[in-house]
């Protein structure tokens, strides 16, 4: 993050323009609307800028600029096509610790002008952070787009009602449910169309509810997907933004939990082989503690909770202690790491059918049906078989694989940091070590495997290997 995103009062406030051009003209329009006390200093002003004078009460004086013209302001802008002017305005600035911009200057400024969406009271900036205004300017138009003027009035509505809702509701976190509950339902839809007394009447109706209700927790149980953030559903995003705490595993990125509400409180429960943070069953007890204290919570599990994610097992304690619950599919490790890999899971010319197992070890072996996983016209997709990758290949070809039958690890599938190692069940092993494999990781065996040279598409910071 180069620039801190920060809102700053300026009604009443002396700021200093420099310059009278155009440029200067819009960026004295902006201060304008905040409320600022503005004075513009240029040798020459432009017919823009003398228009603005009656309307926002600018102090304009014709002169070179000097140093001791930034003093008492509380924001500069340099808005001048003379870099020498500029750089001035800007050390002059520096040294007295104000805030300045200098126009199409980034080099120069301390803060950077956003792109804004006005819906006052509510507003929403964007910046690239001075790399590209333009693209900037671009997502502006998308959100304006997202974002009825009427969302302003909605704002104000809340504004009036604030302090009584505080007075009312006592704990920070049911007001924060009550508000969402308000401002994404029908009391919203009533100010929307103009029926602000019938949205009164509402919202004091549901806030007597609130004071009477006891506080009752719940549980989303949320598959997030194999890593890449955009493979989230809308569903996952939306509750993931009202959970209170997010309890996680490791095979949720960072990407993903930087999309989670930004004061949730974050646990983390991930398990490794041979190192549990947390076993299973404690767990299954700190969800349902949580929801009985009356948290939203939102359980994040690698891939999807069904497949490999013992959610179910998650799920029977909640249900034991009657608490409310949502599961959320998500995208599993199988599909979409095979997807970013360019190998079909299923393929007319090489698999009828697709197996998911896990290969995770207990007790030194793994118990599967060989027989059945080694029978030709078919891809097999292994969980967590890493560890005991050499007798995974080894039983397969004890049990009828051919030796130079295709294998394929990826690591990390779907990220930035996806690696694709292909070989056969005889080399694979091997290969594997002198990659310096290491989790997590997800297997596929089959003939589709050897599409992959032809059909990977994704471009990782490493590219594929094979």
């Amino acid at each position: 993050m180069d620039y801190f995103p920060l809102f700053v009062k300026l009604k009443n406030q002396p700021c200093l323009v420099v310059g009278a051009g155009e440029v200067a003209a819009r960026k004295i329009e902006v201060l304008g609307k905040a409320g600022a006390r503005i004075t513009v200093i240029a040798e020459q002003l432009g017919p823009s800028v003398a228009a603005l004078q009656s309307a926002l009460n600018l102090t304009l004086i014709q002169k070179r600029f000097s140093a001791d013209d930034v003093l008492g302001m509380r924001l500069v802008i340099s808005a001048t096509n003379n870099r020498a002017t500029n750089e001035l305005v800007a050390a002059a600035a520096e040294n007295h610790r104000i805030p300045v911009n200098v126009v199409d200057n980034p080099d120069l400024c301390s803060f950077i002008f956003p792109a804004i969406v006005d819906r006052s009271p509510l507003i929403a900036a964007i910046s690239s952070g001075g790399a590209s205004p333009v693209l900037a300017r671009i997502l502006r138009a998308k959100i304006e787009s997202l974002i009825p003027a009427a969302y302003g009035r909605l704002a104000q509505f809340a504004e009036e009602f604030r302090l009584l809702v505080k007075q009312r509701i006592k704990q920070p976190s049911q007001r924060r449910i009550f508000w969402e509950n308000m401002l994404h339902g029908h009391v919203a839809e009533l100010v929307f169309t103009g029926k602000i007394q019938e949205a009164e009447l509402e919202l004091k109706s549901q806030l007597l509810l609130a004071e009477q209700a006891t506080t009752k927790g719940e549980v989303y149980l949320i598959g997030a997907g194999p890593g890449d953030p955009d493979l989230l559903t809308f569903r996952a995003l939306r509750l993931m933004q009202q959970a209170d705490v997010i309890v996680y595993d490791r095979l949720v990125s960072d990407g993903i939990l930087e999309m989670a509400r930004r004061d949730a409180e974050k646990i983390y429960v991930g398990k490794q082989r041979s190192n549990h943070s947390l076993p299973q069953e404690s767990i299954n007890e700190l969800l349902a503690n949580l929801a009985l204290s009356g948290k939203r919570v939102a359980r994040l599990k690698g891939g999807d909770p069904f497949i490999f994610g013992r959610g179910g097992e998650e799920i029977e304690t909640l249900m034991q202690q009657g608490i409310p619950f949502q599961v959320v599919p998500g995208i599993t490790a199988a599909s979409g790491c095979a997807t970013y890999a360019g190998i079909p899971l299923t393929h007319r010319d090489h698999a009828q059918s697709c197996t998911f197992v896990t290969g995770h070890l207990k007790d030194g072996s793994i118990n599967l049906n060989w027989k059945q996983l080694a029978a030709p016209n078919q891809t097999i997709v292994i969980y967590m078989g890493l560890v005991g990758l050499y007798t995974i290949c080894q039983a397969l070809i004890e049990h009828g694989c051919p030796p130079d039958h295709p294998i394929a690890i990826i690591q990390q599938g779907t990220t930035q940091n996806q690696r694709v190692i292909t070989g056969t069940l005889t080399d694979m092993p091997r290969l594997a070590e002198q990659a310096d494999i290491k989790p997590p990781t997800l297997i596929i065996v089959g003939t589709v495997v050897s599409l992959h040279e032809k059909l990977h598409w994704f471009q990782s910071g490493q590219p594929p290997h094979s």
